[in-house]
């Protein structure tokens, strides 16, 4: 396996930290084929103009940042806009001081693309619409772009996308941002376009600043930045893209809110946002949130707190330990298995080794004693996760890279890596690793 000095860093160096890396995900991806088959078919339902809703839920470490980044690469493949954000005390998904706006503000920022995948690519994707109306008038009529007639018919092709917004809600001032961009770039006028990118940017204070710098007497709120999601679901499939996925993590940052009335209220903008999609309220849109068990269990904090989410996205009585329904509106992950971890240590070594340019010395057998030692411990099949597992990994690479006198065997069994009363806990785990043979 050859990976680019630049993309193995990126994934040594995030793995180690404990965080996703954005680029690289392909050469580290393990299991999940289940889930990720379940998601990728609501991308299709999507690009064929439904909707979907999905919540990730497993703990801290267990995989739902990394399910949530697979799935964002893939559909960018699949020429979908992505747009992600993570929640916290400043970002909600409803506030009276900004925070819902904050949210939308750092979705539209990280908005990605195949060719602008590290965010940023609202300029981008409005650019190529009007080039792409361009070309494919002249490639219609015939005309010399330098003609009158010329401009009449792109402008005619614009109108056609413009008009079929104006009838969602807020449409009609969506469609009349976009009058406005298109006019700048027809001018060649830099300054108006940079306007009305911070104006769908949320980034007007107050609707005297939109009104004077624009003309038009409205902004972006805490309250209605949904709709203009949905509007730009819509706008993006107009302009050639297959649909927009939206992806919200650390639903937990709800969970935390001490405030019962302003929980209950950012809930109820999630059972909008879950009903728009599963009635048909909204088109080309997906909406995956991760989250914790707690978070989205606890019936007196989490959003099962919320009766009306509850009753819609809570097990029915087949709903069992063991048995998977990737149908359901909740997705939650399993453990990686031995053999899955032992892939992922395969693929780490051999990519830790391409970076820092030294031969490959652990053997399998050396990584099978990692992961006996790893999932040995006392609560380990509890507690330990594969973010645990792989920064203690990629820790014994650095270790064996820097010391090459090193007894990697000895070393994993000596004293200096095992925990203490790691043999105490392991007789459980001793029967399951007696199957564990490669």
């Amino acid at each position: 396996m050859k990976i680019p000095k630049r993309i193995a860093s990126a994934v040594i160096n995030s793995l180690k930290g404990g965080v996703v890396p954005r680029t690289g995900l392909p050469y580290i991806t393990v299991g999940r084929e289940a889930e990720i088959d379940a998601l990728l078919h609501d991308v299709d339902i999507i690009s064929d103009g439904g909707a979907s809703f999905r919540f990730i839920c497993g703990k801290y470490g267990s995989g739902k940042s990394f399910l949530l980044q697979t799935i964002r690469s893939h559909v960018m493949d699949r020429n979908f806009v992505v747009v992600d954000a993570d929640l916290s005390p400043e970002r909600r998904l409803h506030g009276t001081k900004g925070q819902g706006l904050a949210t939308y503000k750092e979705l539209i920022r990280n908005m990605s693309t195949k060719t602008r995948p590290d965010g940023g690519a609202l300029s981008l994707i409005l650019d190529r619409w009007i080039s792409s109306v361009q070309s494919e008038t002249a490639a219609e009529t015939g005309y010399d772009t330098e003609s009158p007639e010329f401009g009449k018919a792109v402008e005619k092709r614009i109108y056609e996308v413009i008009n079929s917004l104006s009838e969602m809600v807020h449409g009609f001032d969506f469609a009349r941002l976009l009058t406005i961009y298109y006019h700048a770039c027809a001018e060649d006028n830099d300054s108006e376009k940079a306007k009305v990118i911070k104006w769908f940017r949320g980034e007007y204070i107050n609707k005297t600043e939109a009104k004077s710098e624009l003309g038009v007497n409205i902004i972006i709120t805490d309250d209605d930045w949904y709709e203009y999601i949905k509007l730009f679901a819509m706008f993006l499939k107009k302009a050639g893209y297959s649909g927009l996925l939206v992806l919200i993590d650390e639903l937990v940052n709800i969970y935390k809110i001490p405030n019962s009335v302003t929980r209950q209220y950012n809930y109820e903008k999630i059972l909008t946002m879950y009903n728009d999609t599963l009635q048909g309220k909204a088109r080309y849109i997906g909406i995956i949130m991760g989250g914790t068990p707690q978070c989205i269990e606890d019936t007196r904090r989490g959003v099962y707190s919320y009766e009306a989410l509850r009753s819609r996205l809570a097990e029915g009585r087949f709903g069992r330990e063991g048995v998977k329904d990737m149908l359901a509106p909740v997705i939650h992950l399993t453990p990686l298995t031995y053999e899955e971890m032992l892939v992922l240590t395969e693929k780490l070594a051999d990519i830790h080794a391409q970076l820092f340019g030294y031969e490959q010395r652990i053997t399998q057998e050396d990584m099978i004693s990692f992961i006996q030692l790893e999932f040995g411990r006392i609560g380990s099949d509890i507690h330990i996760t594969p973010r645990e597992v792989i920064r203690d990994f990629i820790e014994l690479l650095d270790i064996v890279c820097q010391n090459k006198d090193i007894d990697i065997s000895q070393f994993i069994a000596s004293d200096s890596m095992t925990l203490s009363g790691a043999d105490e806990g392991s007789s459980d785990e001793d029967e399951d690793f007696a199957e564990f043979e490669i």
